[in-house]
This record gives structure tokens, sequence and C-alpha cells, in this order.
């Protein structure tokens, strides 16, 4: 009995060992593709980290581009409402300089038609002291 079971013990040693070494074998590739696909993985991450750093900047970007023509515009709707309200003056200014101007011309000609009036009535004594 002692000698068939030390062949058996035997085969089976040797198929531990063997199952053993193709384990750590299998283990060992296994480490090599997870330290490849690993690498792979993170430089996929650092690429998309990239391509969403490069996409952050370009909104960011038309953002200040936007914000500066709206300050732009701002500042020219500022701009020609200022100058709106300056030719409003202006205008007024000048509308009173004309006002003032047509009300004295109107008190001469007022002066002058009365002044005509009196001739007038002067000219006319004149013809009737004459008829008479």
């Amino acid at each position: 009995m002692g000698r068939g079971r030390r062949p058996i013990l035997m085969g089976l040693a040797l198929v531990m060992v063997l199952g053993i070494a193709v384990y750590l074998r299998l283990w060992t590739i296994d480490y090599r593709i997870s330290s490849t696909e690993s690498e792979l993985i993170r430089r996929q991450f650092d690429l998309a980290n990239k391509e969403a750093m490069d996409e952050s900047a370009e909104w960011r970007h038309r953002y200040d581009e936007e914000v500066d023509r709206a300050a732009k515009c701002f500042k020219e709707l500022i701009e020609m409402k200022e100058s709106l309200k300056t030719k409003e003056v202006d205008a007024e200014t000048t509308l009173n300089k004309k006002m003032e101007m047509l009300q004295k011309e109107n008190m001469d000609l007022l002066e002058r038609v009365e002044s005509t009036k009196q001739e007038l009535e002067a000219e006319k004594l004149k013809c009737s002291m004459r008829q008479i």
C-alpha cells in the first residue's frame, strides 16, 4: 500500500506545483496587462483633462469677449444718451435765442407799424386840411 500511494502523492504534488506555476504565470500576465491598461487609462484621462481645460479656456475666452462687447455697447449707449442730452440742451438754447430774436424783431415791427400808423394819420390829417 505504501508503494501505490507514493507515486500518486508525487503526481499530486507535481500537479500542484504545476498548477501554482500556471497560476503565477497567469497572474503576472494579468498584472502586466493591468499595468499597461492603467497607463493607457491614465493617458486617456490626461488627454480628456487637457481637452476639458482647452474647452473651458475657449468658453472663458468667449465669455470675456461677450463681456467686452457688452461693456462697449453700454459705453456707446451712455455716450449717445449724453450726446442726445447735449444736443437737446443746445437745441433748447438755440431755440431760446431764436425766440428772443423773434420777440425783439416783433417789438421792432410793432413799433414801426405804430409809427407808420401815426404817419398815415398825419398824412390823412394833412390831406383833409388841404381839402378844407
